[in-house]
């Protein structure tokens, strides 16, 4: 039996989506700005070896105080586009609502190059409107939006790092399909979009 969620948010809801691209005989995977680390404990019920990686001291002590001492998960405290990690050596890699506080090139190539060959890359990202058809997007949704977050009492956890948007919906998915070839992606109701990759195997 599933274990309910101890607290629901607009990121909290992309999780199911993030945990069904998994690929079969995961035996590494990364979770990028892990936050108090839910997402990495629910990997870890799927995958052997599991890191989550953040750059808040708080978040990660408290995802190691949740985390307790569940064998094969750890984290890291540190900055992900310098952090010591190793290259080609995870099969899954997630992200969410991080890669709004980064470089974003720069976050997409560390994934590509930390990504082994074959394995698979999701990012759930935040981006701003600009466009007339962004803001027309943003402004049918808002009235679900608003509902969807007051029925499940939408909450973060005290402490969590915020930042604003900078690049557009068209920027992002600009960019990430001439980094990441083959990319598919989404925009998503609760103010999201998402990416997924799975990257080709060496020749």
């Amino acid at each position: 039996m599933r274990t309910p969620d101890p607290y629901w948010n607009t990121n909290v809801a992309r999780h199911p989506g993030i945990l069904r691209q998994v690929p079969p005989g995961c035996g590494d995977a990364l979770d990028v700005g892990c936050g108090d680390g839910l997402l990495a404990r629910k990997l870890a019920a799927r995958v052997p070896r599991v890191t989550g990686v953040d750059l808040s001291p708080e978040m990660i002590a408290r995802a190691r105080d949740l985390a307790g001492d569940r064998p094969g998960l750890r984290f890291l405290r540190g900055d992900f586009l310098t952090a010591d990690l190793p290259a080609e050596g995870y099969d899954f890699i997630c992200s969410v609502t991080t890669v709004h506080h980064m470089d974003f090139t720069g976050a997409l190539l560390r994934m590509r190059q930390l990504l082994r060959p074959g394995g698979t890359l999701v990012i759930v990202g935040l981006a701003r409107e600009k466009s007339a058809g962004e803001w027309a997007a943003f402004l049918a949704a808002a009235p679900v939006m608003r509902v969807t977050k007051a029925v499940r009492r939408a909450t973060t956890p005290e402490g969590m790092p915020v930042a604003d948007a900078e690049m557009s919906y068209g920027e992002v998915r600009g960019v990430a399909r001439e980094l990441l070839p083959g990319v598919r992606y989404r925009r998503h109701v609760l103010r999201r979009y998402s990416l997924t990759w799975r990257k080709p195997l060496t020749r």
